[in-house]
């Protein structure tokens, strides 16, 4: 399952990982359990998992790391693209020496973690995607036009923030613009053929109510399109529907994000 190197079976490591023109802060608990490599939320820090892989435990080989520019250490970049997030995917399993693994992304992370698994079947034991991946077309001008604006004002008291990881080090229109290329790759005609694509076993953990600058039922909505996902794609199923919503989702129902991964490993039938 892994490279037979001692970064791939050793005790736990803590480093930066070179890509591109910068490097990512990676932890890896290493052993020779499962590896789970975990996609973060898009401003979110690795962190934020600390409960999933507490429950999951040390039978499993647990891989995390802060995006560029993110968490205290990560170093920024030029190229903050979804192409980018896709990459350092790639770049963070081979520095560890990991030939497959379970991939679990949350909200950001979910859509890294669905194009990651259409394109590397073979790479991949199976994914969890975490209130995210769900295609729907929420982005039109006004709403491009408000998350600007969200933005803008988010970043008058980012900068006191930053240096303790928990915000990016980014400006506002970086944000923004990440946030509206997500808003893009979400749409049905874009996503839709990618998780159509997945032939690995994949489930979703979905939550309930809003998240952070939705409005309404705009959630809801959007986690309806999950219908047709499921319906069209035997490999994915929905999981389990937790009460927390979206932002609190790794906090409060770490259990049923846990018990995701626990499934979707057990069906993994691929060479080891």
């Amino acid at each position: 399952m892994t490279k037979n190197s001692p970064s791939s079976t050793g005790s736990k490591w803590t480093g930066m990982v070179p890509v591109d023109d910068t490097a990512l802060a990676v932890t890896d608990t290493g052993g020779s359990g499962t590896p789970v490599i975990y996609l973060n939320g898009q401003f979110a820090t690795q962190g934020y998992w600390q409960r999933v892989i507490a429950e999951l435990g040390t039978q499993w080989r647990h891989i995390t790391y802060d995006e560029r520019a993110r968490g205290r250490k990560s170093k920024r970049s030029a190229d903050y693209s979804f192409e980018a997030a896709v990459r350092d995917v790639d770049a963070v399993l081979a520095a560890r020496g990991v030939d497959r693994a379970l991939v679990v992304g949350w909200s950001y992370g979910a859509f890294v973690a669905a194009h990651w698994a259409a394109r590397n079947p073979a790479r991949t034991l199976g994914v969890v995607m975490v209130e995210g991946a769900q295609p729907h077309d929420w982005l039109d001008d006004a709403m491009e036009q408000r998350i600007r604006k969200t933005f803008r004002r988010l970043n008058l008291f980012m900068p006191l923030l930053r240096p303790t990881g928990l915000t990016p080090r980014m400006n506002a229109a970086q944000m923004a613009d990440c946030n509206i290329e997500l808003g893009k790759l979400a749409r049905e005609r874009e996503l839709g053929p990618v998780l159509d694509s997945i032939t690995v076993p994949a489930r979703y953990v979905v939550a309930s109510g809003n998240s952070l600058g939705s409005k309404g039922d705009e959630q809801e909505i959007i986690r309806a399109s999950l219908d047709g996902v499921v319906a069209r794609n035997a490999h994915i199923k929905i999981s389990a529907k937790v009460a927390s919503n979206h932002d609190a989702i790794l906090k409060k129902d770490f259990l049923a994000v846990a018990e995701a991964a626990r499934e979707v490993a057990t069906l993994d039938h691929g060479p080891r």
